[in-house]
């Protein structure tokens, strides 16, 4: 067995274990809540995009490690940028900072690390979701 196969079966293991940890101190909740709000945004028919952005983000709140957002060109566009703009005004500003605050208390201590680094991952996407994906590390 090669040593790469050897270190991916680790990481592997590592995120795992660390989804687990992140589900049970409120990963579960967070991704219960953008469930929650993307329901809510899909009731309406203008607000569907925007609900679709929020169970993207609550796949990624569920389980974040061993997944990272990507910039995806084939859907960005003058309407990415205008959709982006109202989820801006609309809770994405909040969001981020939420998840920056987050982010912040976790690196205090040296075991929190992790889960800050997943906490600024997920800045990322909830200031601007839209032409945004998640892909597997």
């Amino acid at each position: 067995m090669s040593a790469q196969i050897i270190v991916q079966k680790k990481l592997f293991r590592m995120n795992i274990l660390g989804n687990i940890i992140w589900l049970i101190f409120g990963g579960f909740f967070a991704a219960l809540g953008y469930l929650f709000g993307g329901l809510i945004l899909c009731i309406t028919i203008i607000g569907i995009p925007w609900g679709l952005q929020c169970f993207k983000l609550a796949g990624l709140v569920l389980m974040p490690f061993g997944k990272k957002v990507v910039y995806d060109s084939s859907n960005s566009g003058c309407l990415a940028t205008l959709a982006n703009i109202i989820w801006l005004i609309f809770g994405g500003l909040y969001t981020a900072i939420i998840h920056i605050g987050m982010g912040l208390l976790l690196f205090i201590t040296i075991i929190g690390i992790p889960w800050g680094r997943q906490h600024f991952k997920l800045v990322e996407i909830s200031l601007l979701p839209f032409g945004k994906k998640i892909v597997p590390d």
